[in-house]
């Protein structure tokens, strides 16, 4: 991974990980603009390292993201930036479209902008104490652009609940909604995000990498152009050596020695 001075973000990698860290404890982690650049470049810098094969999102301190900064919409500062890379738009398609699976950990309130990466994550595993929701509603905002991931992961109804009415909920009631993945027991959390770490660990990189990116290039498409294109993904994926070695293997009654090609 690629060293950079990021002023909102702590990036450690190690045994295929990067780990991502909203570090703003003192603000909840409050996303803005110098946060959301920060952590379009640590997706990129993920992407690019071949050494690593999952990422993982989560909050410093009690929050996993408060939701976004209002004090920067109103002229406030954040920090000294990197070099511009995109905005709030650009992140959520960079999560949505991910090529390697990204798990949001959501150690407490994630709200607002907060639940936007929580949405768009490959996973999202929550604790039962944390709390989600779109409170904009009630400071006469509303929760435009990650309405647009919500309504990929949740129901119409509870989803037009929560966004005009507010509403706030635990893990567990996330978890009904399709909000999150998995809800555990707070002190159970990191082995939740451990046990799921260790299943995509335990998969073909380049399948894992073809099978999500076939899904971002043809979800918007009909059915009778999509099925053509998966086809062609298919014959792709069967051309590869990890999909040779996995059918060996199978045969063979043995674990795959995956090569990532």
């Amino acid at each position: 991974m690629q060293a950079r001075a990021y002023s909102t973000l702590l990036v450690a990698a190690a045994d295929g990980v990067c780990t991502l860290t909203l570090n703003r404890p003192e603000k909840k982690n409050a996303i803005g603009s110098v946060m959301v650049n920060d952590l379009l470049y640590a997706l990129e810098d993920a992407h690019a390292d071949a050494s690593v094969r999952v990422i993982v999102v989560t909050g410093a301190g009690d929050a996993f993201c408060a939701g976004g900064d209002f004090s920067q919409m109103t002229g406030g500062a954040e920090g000294e930036a990197l070099p511009h890379k995109g905005d709030y738009r650009d992140l959520l398609l960079a999560l949505w479209r991910a090529t390697k699976p990204v798990i949001a950990r959501v150690n407490g309130a994630a709200l607002g902008g907060g639940l936007g990466i929580v949405a768009a994550s490959t996973f999202a595993v929550a604790s039962t104490s944390a709390k989600l929701g779109t409170p904009e509603v009630n400071v006469g905002l509303f929760p435009f652009m990650i309405a647009a991931v919500l309504e990929r992961v949740m129901g119409r109804r509870a989803l037009v609940r929560m966004m005009l009415l507010g509403e706030r909920y635990d893990g567990a009631r996330a978890a009904e909604l399709g909000l999150v993945s998995e809800a555990v027991a707070p002190d159970e959390l990191d082995a939740a995000v451990a046990r799921t770490v260790s299943a995509v660990l335990d998969k073909s990189p380049r399948t894992l990498e073809l099978g999500l990116r076939a899904l971002s290039d043809t979800e918007e498409l009909p059915l009778d152009e999509k099925l053509p294109i998966l086809g062609d993904r298919l014959a792709e994926c069967l051309a590869t050596e990890d999909a040779r070695e996995g059918l060996l293997a199978f045969l063979q009654r043995r674990k795959p020695v995956w090569t990532g090609r």
